[in-house]
Formats: structure tokens, sequence, C-alpha cells
């Protein structure tokens, strides 16, 4: 989250299992509309209903979207069940959610994990503090009994928050992180790889679909894919290297014009990440193209121009992706308009991109991690 993992063309059939996510608004600047969001969650009180639908080894839980932004799905730890709601994050490797020790302010309006009730509940002496770009948390590595709906994962590591900073009014409880191994900060094997390992799931691989002005729809599914969700095939993208899901990117251009990354480049796929980040220099430059005004953290442009401006095109392995304005302008609480490209926080060596929702939702994404590579398709 930086504040979100098939053999061949093989349509996998079987212990598909998807969870249905719901959409939330995560930067910190989004506390700015916390009147707003509190008083859309309490009109439209949710749980999940325990009326699923199934077919063979498919699961389909019921979602909600918040504010067209990230995605989070119910989760459950312990004996008997306690539920949480957490972001599933390609861009980070651990679970956490909040312990009953929390004292942060962050932890008051959020679910807790009360380890006394849990039969199957194991502590350990190690800690860890993770960073986000939008705050941190620190607490205590646990194991427990982790389910995403009938996926089971016996004695799963976890982290308990105990501090937390920057998580003060978002809609969501933890986050579940799909990374690689060697990404988790906390040192725990990651969920999916206890899914894997224990045999719950048949093949290592995840997909997600992400829609948009929709409150039912979204899905991450675990062991398979279902070509229901995306339109022709699946276009394969070899990893840079196992270990995170970054790839390599071509170009990004508009009306046939390179605007950034020149002679290549990286990109991050992260289902964490609100928006599409990179480089101050170059995202400066695409609002210049654009012809957005700056107000405070925001580039602002006439709602009347979204259908006159280009699209912009992002080239992964030899195939055009393009993203149009009405997919990288979004609305904000007064209904004014802005672009979701927002400069990185951070300066790696090499220029890197992050493609967050803004692109995962025009493309249906599939993450091999029998395979190390990323499959991308038009999503429906």
């Amino acid at each position: 989250m930086k504040w979100l993992v098939l053999l061949g063309l093989v349509a996998f059939s079987e212990c598909i299992v998807k969870i249905p996510l719901r959409r939330v608004k995560t930067m910190r600047k989004a506390l700015s509309e916390k009147n707003m969001l509190n008083s859309f969650l309490k009109e439209h009180a949710y749980r999940v209903s325990p009326i699923s639908s199934r077919s063979s080894n498919l699961t389909i839980h019921p979602l909600r979207n918040i504010m067209n932004m990230l995605y989070v799905g119910n989760i459950t730890i312990g004996t008997p069940p306690q539920e949480f709601q957490v972001v599933f994050d390609t861009g980070s490797s651990d679970l956490w959610v909040p312990s009953i020790f929390c004292n942060s302010p962050a932890c008051y309006t959020y679910a807790i994990f009360n380890h006394l009730k849990s039969s199957t509940f194991r502590p350990t002496r190690r800690i860890f503090t993770i960073k986000y770009s939008s705050g941190w948390i620190k607490g205590a590595v646990a194991y427990d009994t982790v389910r995403i709906g009938d996926l089971v994962s016996i004695d799963q590591a976890f982290g308990l928050s105990v501090l937390a900073d920057g998580f003060e009014g978002m809609p969501f409880d933890g986050i579940l992180g799909l990374n690689y191994p060697n990404i988790s900060v906390s040192g725990a094997i990651p969920i999916f790889d206890n899914l894997k390992n224990q045999g719950a799931i048949s093949e290592p691989v995840f997909a997600f679909y992400l829609n948009k002005n929709k409150r039912e729809g979204s899905v991450v599914m675990f062991g398979g894919v279902d070509h229901r969700y995306y339109n022709g095939e699946l276009n394969w993208v070899p990893l840079i290297q196992a270990g995170d899901w970054r790839v390599h990117m071509d170009s990004i251009s508009m009306k046939k014009k390179v605007i950034a990354c020149s002679g290549g480049c990286e990109a991050l796929l992260y289902t964490g990440t609100s928006l599409i980040q990179g480089p101050s220099s170059l995202v400066d430059n695409i609002h210049k193209l654009i012809g957005t005004t700056p107000q405070g953290s925001k580039h602002y442009v006439s709602c009347l121009t979204i259908n006159t401006l280009p699209s912009i095109v992002f080239t992964i392995n030899g195939i055009n992706y393009p993203v149009p304005a009405r997919a990288y302008i979004l609305k904000d609480s007064r209904g004014e308009c802005y672009t979701t490209f927002k400069a990185n926080s951070w300066s790696p060596s090499t220029e890197t991109w992050i493609l967050g929702d803004v692109f995962l939702r025009r493309y249906f994404s599939v993450f091999d991690r029998g395979n190390d590579r990323i499959g991308l398709a038009q999503a429906v």
C-alpha cells in the first residue's frame, strides 16, 4: 500500500474462491471529507450477508463501493471468528489488525481483535513497525486461524497493532498484504503462501476485478481465474525479478507522443494504491499537458472538458493500455474534477511508476506466483 499477487492460458476451474471487495478512500487528505464519509456510512450501514451464492468450489461475498477509491473485503480471525475489514494490498506482504492494547486514536473506531476470546490464539515475543506513505503502525506478531471466505489458513502469522498514526478516520480495520514473502516487514509467512502450502488453493494465482461507480461487483479471486470478468485474452508480462509485482514498462504516451517513461521504466501494480504515481517532474508535465490548476495537493480541471481530454496510454510488453480521461479524472466532495496523477513521495534510482486502482479498474489483473508474471486484459 504505499498510502493497496497460471500456467499458459489455462482456465482454472478448481478451488476458485472469490472475495468481494469494498471500495474506500484511503489517503490521509480524505480526512477533509470525514464528515461526509461518516454520514454515508451511517446512512448505508452494512454487514456481510450470510446469504452467499455458491457454485461448486466458488464462493462470492457481497460488497459495496465507497467513494470510488480503495477496495477492502472481509476476513475473520480466531476461534470463534472475529470479523475485520481489510485492504487487499499487492504492495505489501503483512496482515495486521488492531489489538485490544492499541491506545492510538486510530484504533478507537475500528474492530479490535480480542485474543482472550480466541481458543486458537498463539502469542510471540516478536515486534515490528511498518511504515506506509500515509502513516505507520507498531505491534506484535501472533498466530491464529484466519479465514477469507471459505479459505482457511491455520496457525497464520499476523500483526496486532498497539500504536498507529495516519489512519484516523479511515473506514477499514487493517491490511492484508499479497506481495512476495521477502517484502514482509514482520518476517511472517504471508497468508497467500500459507494457503498455497496448506493445499487450500489448487493454483498459486490470484486475480482482481475492480469496478467503478457500482456498489457491487468487485472481487479478488484465489486459486484460479474466471474469464467472465475480462474480454479477449490475457496478456502476460514477466516480472523484472521474483520478489515484487514489478514489471518493465515501455512508455507512457498521449496523442501518440511519448510524455514519460522514455526509453523504458519500471511499473509496480499495487491494488492498495488509489492513484497513478510517478516522478514529480514527469507528473508535473502531464498536469501541464492536461491543463490543470493546482489547489492544495490536487490538480483540477473543468468537469466540462473531460470528454475532450486525451487518453493516456501505458505501453507494457508491447501492448497498449489506454486510460481515458473519464478514468483518470475523479470528483471530490464538492463535485469538482481533479486528476489522479500524483508525485511519488520517494525517489528511486530508476524511473518508477505505481499503477494503482485507476489503472487496475480498466484492466483485469492476474498475479501469478507460480510463473512470476502478471496477466492483464480489458475488464468487462
